[in-house]
């Protein structure tokens, strides 16, 4: 474990730079799941996620030498800009390798940081070894977003946050990636009160974590797929999984349409905006992977780095899974009236058009007939299938897209 006066250290230097972010309790949430919930809001973390803490704790403990010559860390995400971030406070040069399709906005944002980016590799793992290469031909102090003490003390100070607020959580829920946050908060957790369980949250699209801690052994996948991107690691690390299997009783995993489902339930049951990694552990409680009737529990939201072209198919695709949006694709004769005639059915059932494509030159159309490919904003079930019927009555061939 990581000692526990290196975590409190940590807290002391982070002071004053770093948010203390809120710990607030979730009504909405809590009923639905039949638990006491708090939700730790790293989302609104300076950075918008809790790395840097971490990022700030390492930097700070380096020489002056060390900080002379800079630091470079390889990252497309969070840790990238956490560590920019610490780095301009302190005045000290950081270098970022980003593989190159890294979206263009979070190029942008790091470099208004004042870390200079290069991009490299087809993937994080080919930037990341290009970076331990960049530090040792240029002398430069290597950040690693995970697999480090002082980052994984800083991580831990969110415990320590959390302790001194509510004391007598039965649960903390951390999610995990590279186990940086979950090994600072558990080391934390359990030397401060061994009966409050730790239990990490995994991508399912990302296992490495989870089948190493049921192996006991570090283990590596071929691939990574989750929308969950924070915490989309390839291998598991022996160090962090030495402390993991320390302190934290068990691991769980959630897929993708989970991870969905409780980014659009924070969205407008807490109005918080979430990353796919920092919604895990919401994810989780919704999906009972964990039994917590009538227990108190901590749940990390890491992070609110969300790509707004993701939010956006999660919003509309939780729209349509709850009934409240159908998207049609109708045949009709190709004649004047005909398309008034069609949304005249809609207008007398309330259904709110706010997409419509008309189409009179596919391929797949007899001559005469016109497909019109439309979305409406729908009231539930029972008015969907007023729709259907409505559509069936008049003679409409359709079907629905999804």
């Amino acid at each position: 474990m990581i000692p526990l006066s290196e975590v409190i250290e940590a807290k002391k230097k982070i002071n004053g730079v770093v948010n203390k972010t809120p710990l607030a309790e979730a009504p909405l949430l809590s009923q639905r799941v039949d638990a006491k919930v708090y939700l730790k809001k790293e989302n609104l973390q300076i950075t918008g996620a809790y790395k840097i803490r971490g990022a700030y704790n390492k930097i700070s403990s380096l020489s002056n030498e060390e900080k002379k010559r800079g630091v470079i860390a390889a990252s497309a995400g969070n840790h990238a800009q956490g560590v920019a971030y610490s780095a301009r406070v302190f005045g000290v040069p950081a270098t970022i390798i980003m593989p190159e399709a890294t979206p263009l906005l979070k190029v942008v944002g790091t470099k208004a940081l004042g870390a200079e980016v290069v991009l490299k590799g087809e993937n994080y793992d080919e930037a990341y070894e290009y970076a331990l290469q960049y530090a040792k031909d240029n002398n430069l102090t290597f950040i690693h977003p995970f697999k480090d003490d002082k980052v994984m003390a800083g991580q831990g100070t969110v415990a320590l946050e959390m302790y001194d607020e509510v004391d007598d959580l039965d649960m903390i829920l951390v999610p995990i990636g590279g186990g940086g946050l979950i090994s600072g908060i558990g080391s934390a957790i359990k030397q401060l009160d061994p009966h409050i369980k730790i239990i990490g949250v995994t991508a399912k699209g990302a296992p490495a974590m989870y089948e190493s801690f049921k192996e006991k052994k570090a283990l590596g996948t071929s691939d990574v797929r989750t929308i969950a991107d924070g915490i989309a690691v390839r291998d598991a690390n022996e160090k962090n999984l030495k402390i993991i299997l320390e302190c934290v009783d068990d691991i769980v995993q959630v897929d993708d349409e989970e991870i969905a489902n409780a980014v659009l339930f924070l969205l407008e049951k807490q109005k918080l905006v979430v990353e796919g990694a920092g919604a895990v552990g919401v994810a989780a409680l919704m999906h009972d992977k964990i039994e917590v009737k009538d227990k108190k529990i901590g749940v990390v939201i890491s992070g609110g780095n969300i790509d707004v072209g993701m939010l956006s198919v999660i919003i509309e695709k939780g729209q349509i899974k709850a009934h409240r949006k159908m998207k049609l694709l109708i045949t009709l004769i190709d004649k004047p009236g005909a398309l008034r005639k069609l949304t005249d059915i809609f207008e007398e059932l309330s259904a709110n058009i706010i997409q419509i494509d008309y189409d009179r030159t596919s391929t797949t159309l007899s001559y005469g007939d016109a497909n019109v490919t439309i979305a409406l904003e729908t009231k539930g079930k029972e008015h969907q299938n007023s729709i259907r019927d409505a559509l069936k009555k008049h003679g409409y061939r359709f079907h629905e897209e999804f």
